[in-house]
């Protein structure tokens, strides 16, 4: 009955740590990402990038790759030669060149923006807060099972050290404390491993979200400085059709002419 007792015991350490549900959906957790993702180009596309937005979607659609997210490059590269192939400007920019490059820069910023969404939006934070509480619950749970443990444990010792148990029963009794002594040690490494990694997630997290808040500031900074040479060269441009309009005005000798 002893035996069957310890036996028990040292089994029991083999079970003691919980199954970690819910957390390592890596490629699930990436393709709800993505679906967010797309869904802001979707929903944004026709605001940001109007009257280019049927032209822009072709060069996301053809660009997107087995992740289901779009390659800016590629995307650029496949409007910028749209637009120079058609000769397509506006009437801010007459340079097709230029105009497809501004264009592209914005796809960039674009996409910066969804991306910021599918990790900053609102089913990306539960996704997160989801993964982080998961994170947290088995961390408790694992130092619920070493606390089990060590109770087990002491228990094996107690019936070690009752002076009616036989001798052989004793030399069996103390193998099993042996053994399971080496599985307790096992678990609380691995419970301290669990509580590192745990804090090297939430910290990834706080990381990741400064890096989206920068990467949001820099697409805006980029925004603001097209925009500003944009109204540069309108100025420029106005400037000159201004002055070429009071040369033709006047003859050779700077006298206005007579309409």
């Amino acid at each position: 009955m002893r035996k069957t007792i310890l036996l028990t015991f040292s089994l029991s350490f083999l079970v003691v740590l919980p199954a970690m549900a819910q957390l390592g959906n890596v490629w699930t957790d990436f393709q709800s990402y993505s679906v967010d993702l797309q869904n802001y180009i979707r929903n944004n596309l026709s605001e940001t990038l109007k009257p280019l937005e049927v032209r822009t979607q072709s060069s996301l659609t053809g660009a997107t790759g087995d992740l289901n997210i779009p390659n800016p490059i590629t995307a650029g590269q496949q409007i910028q030669n749209d637009l120079i192939l058609n000769s397509i400007s506006d009437k801010f920019e007459n340079n097709p060149a230029v105009r497809s490059a501004s264009i592209s820069n914005e796809i960039n910023r674009f996409l910066t923006r969804s991306s910021i969404e599918g990790v900053l939006g609102t089913e990306g934070q539960k996704r997160l807060k989801n993964n982080l509480e998961n994170t947290e619950r088995i961390v408790k749970n694992i130092d619920d099972s070493v606390q089990e443990a060590e109770e087990a444990n002491q228990s094996i010792f107690d019936i070690i050290n009752n002076p009616i148990l036989k001798e052989a029963d004793k030399v069996i009794a103390q193998a099993n404390a042996t053994q399971t002594n080496l599985l307790l040690q096992g678990i609380k490494i691995q419970r301290d491993q669990s509580k590192m990694i745990s804090e090297t997630l939430a910290q990834t997290v706080i990381t990741n979200q400064s890096l989206q808040y920068s990467n949001l500031n820099l697409a805006n900074i980029s925004q603001q400085m097209e925009q500003s040479n944009r109204a540069r060269r309108v100025d420029g441009s106005a400037e000159a059709a201004r002055l070429l309009r009071t040369t033709s005005q006047m003859d050779l000798f700077g006298r206005a002419t007579e309409n």
